[in-house]
């Protein structure tokens, strides 16, 4: 049986799924990350709009071990929210635990 390439999600356009056919391998996952990226910065503008506090830690707070193009996301854990640094390594997903969420504000 031949590889079969994967079937595109139906939410996204067609001229997306046929400028993504004309990629190579390293411009998909710049693509991917780029998307990972972006996809957080909405999430976070949509908490925001939504009245959300954002008393997220400062970026200037990032460990050496991570890197610039991480983003902190939250997590929830046994009913316990937690802040982590999280960012691509190629096609994996990396995570370091930065605190636990403060919602007493």
């Amino acid at each position: 049986m031949p590889f079969e390439p994967p079937t595109p999600p139906p939410e996204l356009s067609t001229d997306l799924v046929e400028s993504l056919a004309d990629c190579s391998p390293d411009q998909l996952r710049e693509a991917a990350n780029y998307a990972f990226a972006l996809a957080s910065h909405r999430e976070r503008d949509a908490r925001l709009d939504e009245g959300e506090n954002d008393d997220q830690p400062r970026p200037d707070s990032r460990p050496a071990e991570v890197p610039a193009k991480a983003s902190l996301t939250t997590k929830t854990i046994n009913d316990n929210r937690y802040y982590y640094w999280q960012w691509r390594e190629g096609d994996r997903v990396k995570s370091k635990y930065h605190s636990p969420v403060d919602e007493t504000n």
